[in-house]
């Protein structure tokens, strides 16, 4: 999961050395956070929050496969 969510961002922004990807397990749940540059989390975040919800979509699809549960954060 982890690597996936670092491939999405690093295809979204400008500075794709600068992303950050941490997974915090709990016993059912896996937070993941995402930490860009700051110039680059409009990107992620998209317009009305678009792409964040996009992304999140393909980790809990990706993540119920894997009969998981995963959650992103995004960390300014």
């Amino acid at each position: 999961m982890k690597d996936l969510i670092k491939y999405i961002a690093q295809a979204l922004v400008d500075y794709p050395e600068q992303v950050e990807v941490s997974e915090v397990q709990g016993e059912q749940t896996s937070v993941i956070e995402l930490k860009v540059a700051k110039e680059d989390l409009g990107k992620v975040i998209g317009k009305q929050g678009r792409t964040a919800r996009s992304i999140r979509t393909i980790l809990s699809a990706a993540s119920a496969k894997l009969k998981k549960r995963s959650v992103l954060e995004i960390i300014e």
